[in-house]
């Protein structure tokens, strides 16, 4: 949990500070925003642990729209947080498998969880590349 806390929290660092518009546009040809890997993270973390893992209704992952700040992004992201780190402390076994079956079977929680900071990881790598080619500024 440590290590997925550090990743949250790193990519939280990229995308503070940076405007609404910033956030939105994407400086590569895949088309990636700030806004869209906070958003994404988010519903990541609810898929594979409310959902997946304990059960909960599926997230929906609507697009980024015009009207959506980084902000509003950042406080939806943190609020996950809070939610998965309560199913994942009242787990009593990193090895509990998940509630719902996928292509892969029934992945334990601690597979889950090393899914989830590797996603994490990866992708605030990407925002820090975003960050930096929007406007400059760099660092963890």
């Amino acid at each position: 949990m440590t290590l997925l806390r550090y990743q949250r929290e790193s990519l939280a660092r990229k995308v503070v500070g940076v405007s609404d518009a910033a956030a939105r546009r994407s400086p590569v040809q895949s088309g990636t925003t700030l806004l869209w890997l906070v958003r994404h993270l988010a519903y990541a973390e609810r898929l594979w642990i409310i959902h997946r893992f304990a059960g909960g209704m599926e997230p929906p992952e609507a697009p980024a729209s015009s009207h959506d700040s980084i902000e509003a992004a950042l406080t939806a992201y943190r609020e996950t947080w809070a939610a998965v780190d309560a199913v994942i402390d009242a787990t009593p076994t990193l090895d509990q498998v998940s509630v719902i079956t996928d292509d892969s079977g029934q992945p334990t929680l601690r597979w889950i969880l090393a899914h989830l900071l590797e996603e994490t990881a990866r992708h605030a790598g990407h925002a820090d590349i975003l960050r930096e080619l929007i406007d400059g500024v760099t660092g963890r």
